[in-house]
């Protein structure tokens, strides 16, 4: 299901409280870790040298060893919007345990968390030279305000890298929802053509977009739900409420099992879209008034 980014029917509010469930992410770490190392290889192709690093949507703090291995010099800052998970990140990077992990890999500064919202962290205006987001975006309920935090915070020619979820995303998942005949909303997502406009229209210059498509098999209905709960779950608005019973639960697994495949399995279908532009000294206006940033230009000598 694809939507137009301006608002989507997500309670943010339930996103982090489903998140909290879901310590340390392990039962996704199949899928985000497999999209932060393409993420990773698609950075040594780029040329910055960045001495702040923002991760949106940072979880328990998955990418530290991995960006700080890459920017040894930079500072690493992660933000999410999920207590838990910045609660379980600044344990595991206290003073008393970096001796040993800082052994590792080569960082020269400590990591820090913060909890926020990606759409209105209150930092401060051109912060940092590079925005790093995995398989974050797709949870927050608006994005183009995400984007134009993102260009706010990123000083005149920094970069912004991002993953999330497309609209093919548990596309038999929903396919199998109608077969049962289950009234409930599902999770939207946005696609990568509107994440494009989005840059464009909102001070990123040069946006590359692209996508993949992900496969996942699975032998019974109760072990692709099982996945789908650890990806995430629904934090949709309207999605169906209330305590559901084993009635309910046997007609979404019947559902599923309809969706069966020639080769015997049962298929579940991750959309992946990667985007990654560079932060323009310009952003148009109203009325079609241009705005240059201050850093933008360069005194005379």
């Amino acid at each position: 299901m694809s939507q137009k980014p301006q608002s989507l029917a997500i309670n943010s509010r339930h996103v982090a409280l489903q998140f909290a469930r879901r310590p340390s992410l392990q039962g996704a770490r199949f899928v985000l870790d497999e999209i932060a190392q393409r993420m990773i290889e698609r950075l040594q192709y780029i040329r910055i040298t960045p001495t702040k690093i923002l991760d949106m949507g940072c979880g328990p703090g998955l990418r530290v060893e991995a960006l700080q291995n890459l920017y040894p010099k930079a500072s690493y800052l992660g933000i999410d919007s999920c207590e838990t998970f910045i609660q379980e990140a600044q344990s595991k990077y206290t003073a008393r345990g970096l001796d040993i992990l800082w052994k590792k890999f080569n960082a020269q500064k400590t990591p820090e968390f913060l909890l926020k919202d990606m759409a209105t962290t209150e930092l401060a205006p051109e912060s940092a030279e590079m925005i790093w987001s995995n398989l974050a975006l797709h949870w927050h309920p608006s994005p183009e305000q995400v984007m134009l935090e993102w260009r706010r915070l990123l000083k005149v020619g920094g970069l912004c890298m991002f993953s999330c979820f497309g609209p093919h995303t548990f596309i038999e998942l929903r396919e199998a929802v109608t077969r049962a005949g289950i009234q409930t909303a599902m999770m939207p997502f946005v696609d990568m053509h509107d994440f494009g406009d989005i840059m464009l229209e909102n001070g990123f210059v040069d946006p590359v977009m692209d996508q993949e498509m992900i496969t996942l098999t699975y032998k019974t209905p109760e072990k692709l739900l099982a996945d789908v709960y650890q990806l995430g779950g629904n934090p949709s608005i309207g999605r169906m409420g209330g305590l559901r019973g084993r009635q309910w639960y046997q007609k979404l697994l019947n559902g599923i099992e309809q969706g069966r495949k020639a080769d015997g399995l049962l298929h579940l279908t991750l959309e992946i879209a990667y985007g990654h532009a560079w932060r323009s000294g310009m952003v148009k206006g109203a009325a079609g008034e241009t705005r240059i940033s201050l850093s933008a230009i360069g005194g005379r000598r």
